[in-house]
């Protein structure tokens, strides 16, 4: 691995909680990974632990093998060899764009310095743009100046702090569909904090979930969508509800039992015996629920948002379990309507059952002890 983090934690003085605890991933050279979670969640002072701007008070920060910072070692940031491109961008006001490029690499020989200015600025599409000030320039235009003067010293790492946040939502997905690009024909090794998931995974090779300090899971976008590690995961990435459930074994398979009937794409579901008399929560995402008028199972409509091709339905089961649909527009129902519904899950994620009246786990049905009775001591 080219940038490797082992069992990190960075404490702040006067605080009870580690703002980053116990974090570890790898990233491998040219690769983009991304951080994302939560306003909160630590990601931002990974980054800053990363740079050098963080102390670390355990484990270990590697770039290259090499240690960089450790609680006995820190290498200073400026030896680290790592670029930076900031939520405000940082560029010099005063300064063209030639200068601003050039300000980490004025050692250079002239004629060396303007050559290299000129080959990051063509990089990142912004050819001819020397002589122009950051103000004559758009907020794209300008990220991407700011991305011109990290990659200029040629990085081994460069470290991207929700550098689209001050952009138009409409341009934050195709600037960083551009950005992967520039990146990945610049070989560069990136580590990107954002708390936008299409951002996160228009960009990103690995994906990090943070939360409370922790990262919870670092894997594709698909993964993390699909096979959650933990029940925060699924609930953040994407739109799904939890559903109640029981496992049961049926010859040699599976089955998973629901209130929109049976699931039997179980290949990845644990045993039964795994949760107390089988009961557990099922992930059912937006994309698993099909609108289907001769489907036995009705819902009716709470809640509709519009997203142009689809409509995003949220809808309550006369068992009072609610879940959510995407359903192509043209399909435009008024809320207070009954639709048929059926699952088609390809991923069946299970999770132990959390009580709805106390958000805590449930070792035994919450119904036959009153709310949250039997439930464990600590939530999910």
């Amino acid at each position: 691995m080219y940038l490797e983090v082992s069992q990190l934690r960075v404490q702040y003085p006067g605080r009870s909680r580690a703002a980053v605890d116990d974090v570890s991933f790898g990233l491998r050279a040219g690769d983009i990974g991304v951080l994302i979670g939560p306003s909160g969640c630590g990601k931002t002072t990974l980054l800053r632990a990363v740079a050098g701007l963080e102390p670390v008070a355990a484990g270990e920060i590697r770039l290259s093998r090499q240690v960089v910072g450790s609680a006995a070692h820190s290498t200073p940031p400026e030896q680290r060899r790592i670029g930076m491109v900031f939520q405000d961008y940082a560029l010099f006001p005063h300064l063209d764009v030639a200068h601003n490029v050039a300000f980490g690499i004025h050692q250079l020989p002239r004629a060396e310095r303007q050559a290299r200015v000129a080959e990051v600025l063509s990089l990142v599409g912004l050819d001819g743009s020397q002589q122009r000030f950051p103000h004559e320039l758009s907020g794209g235009q300008q990220q991407r100046v700011a991305l011109a003067r990290a990659l200029a010293p040629r990085p081994q790492l460069l470290l991207l702090d929700e550098p689209f946040s001050n952009l138009d939502v409409d341009l934050r997905e195709r600037l960083a569909h551009e950005v992967r690009g520039i990146l990945k024909a610049a070989q560069a090794t990136a580590l990107f904090v954002t708390h936008d998931q299409l951002e996160a995974f228009a960009i990103g090779d690995a994906i990090g979930v943070m939360h409370e300090g922790r990262l919870h899971q670092w894997d594709d976008a698909y993964t993390l969508y699909h096979r959650p590690a933990t029940r925060f995961v699924a609930d953040f990435i994407g739109h799904g509800v939890f559903t109640p459930a029981t496992l049961q074994q049926a010859g040699n398979q599976v089955v998973v039992q629901t209130a929109l009937g049976e699931l039997t794409d179980v290949a990845e579901c644990p045993l039964p015996g795994a949760f107390p008399s089988g009961r557990c929560d099922v992930l059912l995402r937006a994309d698993d629920i099909v609108h289907d008028d001769d489907a036995p199972v009705k819902a009716q409509i709470i809640r509709k948002s519009f997203r142009g091709s689809e409509f995003l339905y949220t809808l309550r089961l006369h068992t009072g379990e609610t879940v959510l649909a995407h359903v192509p527009s043209h399909h435009d129902h008024k809320i207070g309507e009954w639709i048929g519904i059926r699952a088609e899950v390809d991923h069946v994620v299970t999770f132990d059952r959390v009580c709805p009246a106390s958000g805590e786990l449930c070792s035994m049905p919450c119904e036959q002890g009153g709310a949250g009775e039997g439930c464990a001591a600590s939530a999910p």
